[in-house]
């Protein structure tokens, strides 16, 4: 894995933990009873994303470090998607 994919790995892995964490624990204006006027009642109420951003960052570190090393043993490879057979034989010439 070259740095470039395991930098492109790290950062989808990010982006994809941190839409998991975004929506965990919200309180809800509504819920608060600190409805701000011109705003709907659901709308988050003491919105953290620094915090989040932390928890996303570690959670990122121990997934992008799982994903690379199934990657780098070769446990999972490209020939394992090739469905339709276009990669040809292991080790042949192109």
């Amino acid at each position: 894995m070259t740095i470039t994919a395991a930098i492109v790995l790290f950062a989808m892995v990010w982006f994809m933990v941190f839409f998991i964490v975004l929506p965990l624990r919200v309180t809800s204006q509504g819920e608060a009873g600190a409805v701000v006027p011109g705003t709907p009642s659901s709308a988050p109420a003491g919105f953290v994303v620094a915090r989040k951003a932390r928890l996303t960052t570690l959670i990122a570190v121990v997934v992008w470090a799982a994903l690379s090393a199934v990657i780098l043993s070769g446990v999972i490879s490209v020939r394992d998607f090739d469905i339709r057979g276009t990669l040809g034989p292991e080790g042949a010439q192109p």
